[in-house]
């Protein structure tokens, strides 16, 4: 992978303990893309992770539905339980707003969130609870990555290559990742939460191989749409040049949340410049409306999902579509945040899970979190 750099929040204002001020603060990069910190975004951001501070249990999870995605509904499978992958999303909410495990306003949450993580590491470096899958091993196997490239703390180190050693032995044979450990099939919404951990990982010194990396990159160009042959339809879904599909396959679905996916893989991957990721772009732009229409109000996974790649993709072009995609939805999400200071989730875990992502999507342009650093 190429331009991969060894990101730290050491260097921050925040963690060196300068003040950093909301109407001071800016998005990294040229004069097109700054995007301006509102002091309305950094409230609701402080009400968001009140709200999961005041829900963190005692051994350092936030509960949780577990489950799995079955169409477009969300098949629970154990009832409000510590949850690995909202767990790890939290943890790096509160990470992205400038604390560090024990240090800041949140340090506590944190270092009992990375407790209860290290405490879900299997032998085989699974990171696993109550049944939850491949998605939760990735957020976890993420924010692991994060705390160590800002902590180098011996035994988040060791935990974390096990765990990126058990994504990169559960890749199969097409280059890609299933819900469980070692499926035969793929699919692009876990390939890129598995991408964006090992890139995570390489990039403060964790051994990953090329090979890992070019197989998956493979797999992520094969899944888009690229023409009349590719444009398949699928139930009630389109099929659009610059998407990308469920799976390889042309029979399956393209959405707006795989097609933030698979735009999001393809930077994680190193590539950050094509015909692919700017046809992704111009779909994302002009479906941005029609999946807020669709899933927003009620706050279904396919949402949050959908725009917590969506956000990253559009950050990393910068220009005029990062500032334009993210202004628009930052007033879609102000607007829907509930007076408690959570948002809702209609179809999915749960209120932990939806309120980590409405943070960590509103905290991408503080630029504390490494990987969400241009």
């Amino acid at each position: 992978m190429r331009r991969l750099l060894a990101l730290t929040l050491l260097g921050s204002p925040a963690v060196l303990g300068f003040p950093v001020f909301a109407q001071d603060r800016f998005a990294a990069g040229d004069d097109i893309s700054l995007v301006r910190i509102t002091p309305e975004q950094e409230q609701a951001v402080e009400h968001g992770l009140a709200w999961l501070a005041e829900h963190q249990n005692e051994d350092g999870s936030w509960s949780a539905d577990v489950g799995f995605k079955l169409n477009t509904t969300y098949r629970v499978t154990a009832k409000e339980r510590g949850h690995v992958g909202v767990t790890a999303l939290a943890g790096m909410a509160f990470l992205a707003s400038g604390n560090l495990p024990g240090r800041g306003r949140y340090g506590d949450q944190i270092e009992r969130a990375l407790g209860y993580v290290l405490s879900c590491v299997q032998d085989d470096g699974y990171i696993t609870r109550a049944g939850t899958r491949m998605y939760s091993h990735a957020f976890a196997t993420l924010f692991l990555a994060e705390i160590y490239g800002t902590t180098h703390r011996e035994d988040v180190r060791v935990d974390l290559q096990r765990a990126v050693d058990f994504i990169v032995k559960c890749q199969n044979d097409e280059g890609g990742w299933r819900y469980v450990p070692l499926a035969r099939e793929s699919d692009m919404s876990i390939v890129v939460c598995q991408v964006i951990a090992l890139r995570a990982a390489r990039n403060i010194g964790i051994r990953v191989p090329k090979i890992t990396i070019d197989r998956a990159i493979d797999y992520v160009v094969e899944s888009a749409v690229t023409d009349d042959a590719r444009r398949q339809t699928y139930s009630s879904y389109r099929s659009e040049l610059g998407t990308f599909h469920y799976q390889k396959d042309t029979h399956t679905r393209s959405t707006f949340a795989l097609t933030a996916a698979g735009v999001t893989a393809l930077h994680g991957l190193g590539i950050y410049s094509n015909d692919l990721i700017r046809k992704g772009i111009d779909y994302l732009n002009r479906d941005f409306d029609r999946h807020n229409s669709l899933y927003g109000d009620r706050g279904h996974y396919f949402f949050w999902y959908g725009h917590y790649y969506g956000v990253q993709a559009m950050y990393t072009v910068g220009g005029r579509d990062w500032q334009n995609y993210f202004q628009k939805l930052r007033a879609f999400l102000l607007e829907r945040q509930d007076p408690d200071g959570s948002w809702r989730n209609s179809e999915g875990p749960g209120r932990a899970f939806s309120t980590a992502v409405g943070c960590l999507i509103l905290e991408i342009p503080y630029c504390f979190l490494p990987i969400f650093q241009r």
